[in-house]
């Protein structure tokens, strides 16, 4: 047997001992025999480089040191769940669903795992990327660390796609995290907080051989890609088992919500079982198809639901009440409290919401209060215990000015905020448009942090963002922990943020109600920030997914002096603000005012290219047919109640050619 022989059967018969002690739990040699095996490998990979494997065995001892993760933007959209807490909130999910695919529907229930979640790209079987989930948009490579995890297979096994990607969550197990915290408190160290928490911080490790030494495992549940040939989720579940991933099998096929609330209930008592930690099941619709026809909102699949279990409940208490000033100068009230461990960390402070909430609640200083911590990621107050009140105890007073400012609060009627309009004078707005706009989902400017604006904005260096693009490296070196690198890199960074495309650009400079979609819809529709800034409200409004809050806006931050000076600013350094010549070449209004209704199955393109196709020539895509659809783009497997409102209100069905005819 040759050299290159020995190695290849070596990784064989380890990636398959692998794949028995980790996935099917039944070793067939022992640990001692499969260390031989390794050491043996290792040798021999040493002596023949020119052997070298990216997804060898050996690379799960890790020692790749990572200093910097590189930003990568996701295939697919990472999307959030929708949460739900009682049957109600599933019936209603399923009554909207109901109206919007044809046939039975079954669920797919599965528990939600609370970990940290993970993207991975497959290619040909190997394993290629490893992305965590960042923003939903983009995350950061992490393949070192990730296989460093014995639980995902670094080759795969069976009929697999060419390509595709899975998704999980990266766990700790209750029995790996106690040791590892035992072990900690031995030579003197602070025990992690909780399991989700750890895990996560492990994927952001540098040395991969660090995270080598964590108990991690990756559950996976869900597929990603083009012509996968499956035709459900459960088959899914099924099949990446058998391509040797680690899918909980706890997940069940179910025909009613009665069946998904036997399952809820039933994992609700037996989760306290689990190895893990699960906090919800999340339930999917099984049919792809159907997943399909149901798409997605800004946020979320229209096709999956998250139901939570009861949420942890502390009572602590309230010591004094705070208020903060966004950058748009809303006023936050935050509760401190007494300090009180609640789900695994623990809780100083929480939101109040607003004026309206706290005169609901009756909260006042000195109450003893009860806390939980849900679907949110920041602690609410719930409830006060009338009964421990103190009897010289008094309502509680909202502010009536800016904490920062002094500036007289206003409060717009149907609005439940109070706002300091103090725009250009009240810092913390002033520091927290400018740390907006660098920001990760914004113009993203590396090497400079919501920290670092703080200080260049007490310094007197900045004023607005537009001031950051006359920032020297030498202005910038007396900062406090700046030296001479780290100052380059602010310096680089934000020049490097010239390139930004026009549409997060949009995003960054603040509007008021602009968020990322609301951004890439304006800066499609208008092409330049010179005809968005001319466009009056009735003009917005006529905008596709518009609404009169938002054009109202628009023209209230295009109608102040100081706002036009700052755009002109950026123009004049070169920011983008206007939408690129490739976007633009690839974008028509052949499609103008039109829009469609996208059903069934394609051959030419996917249903995703289809969609893209009818918006970047200008048409606009609905998940529903109404009378404002214009056409309905039909393929295979059409549901017949679509057909039949279709022919009810006379809207053309067209076919997938058809179609493409319409853009020549």
């Amino acid at each position: 047997m040759s050299i290159q022989q020995q190695i290849n059967t070596l990784r064989n018969e380890l990636r398959e001992h692998n794949y028995n002690y980790y996935l099917l739990d039944s070793p067939i040699i022992s640990d001692y025999d499969f260390d031989l095996k390794l050491k043996e490998l290792q040798t021999l990979e040493e002596q023949y480089p020119e052997f070298y494997d990216v997804n060898s065995p050996t690379l799960r001892v890790g020692g790749e040191i990572t200093k910097n993760f590189k930003t990568v933007v996701h295939e697919y959209r990472m999307y959030s769940l929708d949460n739900s807490y009682s049957k109600e909130d599933l019936l209603d999910w399923e009554t909207r669903i109901k109206k919007l695919v044809d046939g039975e529907i079954q669920y797919t229930c599965e528990l939600k795992y609370d970990g940290a979640s993970i993207s991975i790209t497959y290619e040909n079987g190997n394993l290629l990327r490893a992305v965590t989930r960042g923003d939903g948009m983009q995350g950061d490579d992490v393949t070192a660390n990730i296989k460093t995890i014995k639980s995902v297979p670094l080759q795969l096994k069976g009929n697999y796609p060419p390509k595709f990607v899975i998704r999980g969550e990266i766990v700790l197990p209750h029995e790996g995290f106690n040791k590892m915290n035992e072990d900690r408190i031995e030579i003197g160290e602070e025990p992690y907080r909780n399991p989700r928490n750890t895990a996560s911080g492990s994927l952001k490790l540098q040395d991969s051989s660090e995270v080598a030494k964590r108990p991690l495992e990756c559950l996976l549940y869900n597929i990603k890609g083009e012509r996968l040939l499956i035709q459900t989720q459960f088959e899914s579940l099924d099949k990446a088992r058998s391509w040797g991933f680690k899918v909980p099998k706890a997940a069940q096929l179910v025909n009613s919500i009665d069946e998904v609330l036997a399952f809820i209930n039933y994992w609700d008592v037996k989760r306290h079982d689990l190895p893990y930690e699960t906090d919800g099941v999340v339930i999917k619709v099984n049919s792809l198809f159907q997943q399909e026809e149901l798409g997605y909102t800004a946020k979320s699949p229209r096709w999956a639901m998250a139901y939570k279990f009861k949420a942890e409940q502390v009572s602590t208490k309230l010591n004094s009440i705070s208020y903060q000033v966004g950058r748009t100068g809303a006023i936050t009230p935050v509760a401190n409290l007494e300090p009180v461990e609640l789900a695994g960390t623990i809780v100083k402070r929480a939101s109040l919401h607003n004026a309206d909430q706290i005169e609901k609640l009756d909260i006042r200083v000195g109450d003893t209060v009860y806390v939980e911590k849900g679907g949110e990621i920041i602690p609410k107050i719930i409830a006060v215990d009338i009964s421990k009140r103190l009897e010289k105890s008094k309502p509680t007073q909202y502010i009536t000015h800016c904490p920062e400012c002094k500036t007289e609060l206003v409060r717009q009627e149907g609005d439940a905020k109070h706002y300091c309009p103090n725009f250009y004078g009240c810092k913390p707005q002033i520091v927290g448009r400018i740390q907006h706009y660098i920001s990760r989902k914004a113009m993203d400017i590396e090497g400079l942090g919501g920290e670092t604006v703080g200080l260049l904005v007490n310094a007197g260096l900045i004023n607005n963002y537009a001031d950051l693009y006359e920032l020297s490296k030498a202005q910038v070196i007396p900062l406090e922990r700046m030296a001479e690198k780290s100052a380059e890199n602010l310096v680089n960074g934000i020049e490097a943020s010239k390139q930004i495309h026009f549409e997060r650009v949009l995003y960054a400079i603040g509007i008021r109600f602009v968020g990322e979609t609301v951004a890439k819809k304006l800066a499609k529709h208008y092409k330049s920030i010179d005809r968005l800034s001319k466009a009056s409200i009735e003009e917005l409004v006529n905008v596709d997914e518009i609404g009169e809050k938002i054009g109202e806006s628009v023209r209230l931050f295009f109608d102040m002096e100081e706002n036009i000076t700052t755009i002109e600013r950026l123009k004049g350094f070169g920011v983008q603000l206007e939408l690129s010549a490739d976007k633009l070449a690839n974008q028509t209004e052949k499609l103008n005012n039109l829009t469609f209704v996208v059903s069934g199955v394609f051959k030419t393109v996917s249903r995703n290219e289809l969609k893209k196709l009818v918006e970047d020539n200008g048409g606009k895509i609905s998940s529903s047919i109404s009378t404002k659809t214009n056409y309905i783009v039909a393929g295979d497997k059409m549901g017949p109640s679509k057909k039949a409102k279709a022919e009810q209100l006379k809207i053309p069905i067209i076919s997938e050619s058809d179609f493409l005819q319409l853009l020549i």
